[in-house]
């Protein structure tokens, strides 16, 4: 027998590498370690004649916990799944994730589509059988290094505002300085211009015009829009006084942040600082604030408004309803009331039903045992309605009786 051994004459296809780095903090010094990292990476695929550069990925002033806000993470397994790497480098487990389920979850995925991952300085190749179970060990170690440094530095910001110190100084009007917040002149004066056309009668949304023809710009020199400015209405730090720990972050995982309604204690920090907005001003607009808020859309005099307006309340969310007009393809048209936020956000953040204005003048007219609907004897019977989950609606009269009304 004679055997004889024929050389590959085909060579072995180049594999796709690349690179993932992150760093946690948004400073010139992480930023420097961001740079220095993704610069060692492309050195070492492009130095390798087996390796072909597939590009680097890095997020930068990003948390290892959570992958969601992680986009060039999330880019990268993108990339993956359309068959564009091969392999990915990356500095260390703790680069890649601290969090032990979202690690072995992603590494197992990309394991399953054939995507190689490379820790260097644990040394470990999750293709490697017995890599799996050193990951587990080390990322647990990793989260826990997280939850210890988060429980740190939540010690440390609550010491502080036991103290009556404010770890956040981001506010316009102010700078800070030495721990403390400094008034600065020209924005304190765009400050009181806006507390004074508040309590004049003015919305949001003049004050907002008045302001962009004046070239005023935010705090990070962007355009002043509505919000800006009822934050600013809302915002008590303005009268030297600091209300602490209003709120918290949930945990280091998912680091959201929760109003304290009572969970954690609150510190009430008086003449803190310097103030720009009289104590008695800024009360006489939280009240004003909260007389518009009563109101509702008939705050505005200029707006048009339907006797059902500010009437409607959709129960799921709380906020109220809006008229529009529906026009379907075949010409025809309806008006419809929808829920605000539903309208402005979509069915992700309230998914209440709308309803046509004739099945409600229609439930109407049964509520109060009239032939036809009248919008005189409405506005004089009727407080207001709301939109139940159970599809029905539920009507408070003047004389504060209720009436319950299903609708289909």
């Amino acid at each position: 027998m004679i055997i004889r051994k024929i050389e590959p004459t085909v060579s072995a296809k180049r594999k796709r590498v690349a690179a993932y780095a992150r760093v946690s903090m948004d400073s010139e010094s992480m930023a420097n370690s961001l740079v220095a990292q993704v610069d060692y990476f492309q050195k070492k695929i492009e130095n390798n004649p087996d390796w072909e550069f597939a590009g680097i990925y890095a997020d930068n002033g990003i948390s290892g916990t959570q992958t969601a806000k992680r986009k060039e993470f999330l880019r990268m397994l993108e990339d993956c799944e359309a068959g564009k790497i091969d392999v990915i480098l990356t500095k260390s487990i703790s680069r890649f994730a601290r969090n032990t389920i979202s690690l072995l979850e992603t590494v197992r995925h990309l394991k399953d589509i054939g995507v190689e991952v490379r820790f260097e300085r644990e040394r470990l190749n999750t293709m490697e059988a017995s890599s799996e179970l050193i990951m587990t060990i080390l990322t647990s170690f990793a989260q826990e290094e997280s939850r210890s440094i988060s429980e740190n530095v939540k010690w440390g910001i609550r010491r502080g505002f036991e103290e009556g110190r404010m770890n956040a100084f981001t506010l316009y009007g102010y700078r800070a300085e030495n721990g403390s917040l400094k008034v600065v002149p020209e924005e304190a004066a765009v400050v009181r211009l806006i507390y004074e056309n508040f309590l004049n009668g003015c919305t949001t949304s003049k004050t907002e015009k008045q302001l962009a023809k004046m070239g005023v710009k935010s705090y990070r020199g962007k355009h002043f829009s509505k919000d800006a400015i009822r934050q600013i209405l809302r915002q008590e730090k303005y009268t030297g006084c600091a209300t602490l720990q209003k709120y918290y972050i949930e945990n280091h995982i998912t680091h959201k942040k929760r109003r304290n309604r009572g969970e954690l204690p609150q510190y009430y920090v008086a003449e803190s600082h310097e103030a720009i907005i009289d104590r008695s001003v800024f009360d006489e607009v939280q009240r004003e604030i909260k007389r518009r808020r009563e109101l509702g859309i008939f705050a505005a005099g200029a707006v048009v408004t339907n006797c059902f307006t500010s009437k409607i309340r959709c129960e799921k969310c709380g906020r109220n309803y809006r008229r529009y007009k529906k026009v379907y393809k075949n010409g025809t048209e309806k008006v419809k009331w929808q829920c605000s936020v539903k309208k402005k956000h979509g069915e992700s953040f309230c998914d209440s039903r709308d309803i046509t204005e004739e099945e409600l003048k229609n439930a109407c007219t049964e509520v109060l045992g009239s032939a036809v609907f009248d919008e005189e004897e409405f506005r004089e019977r009727i407080t207001n309605i709301s939109v139940t989950e159970q599809n029905a609606l539920l009507f408070t009269l003047s004389d504060q009786s209720r009436r319950v009304v299903e609708w289909r």
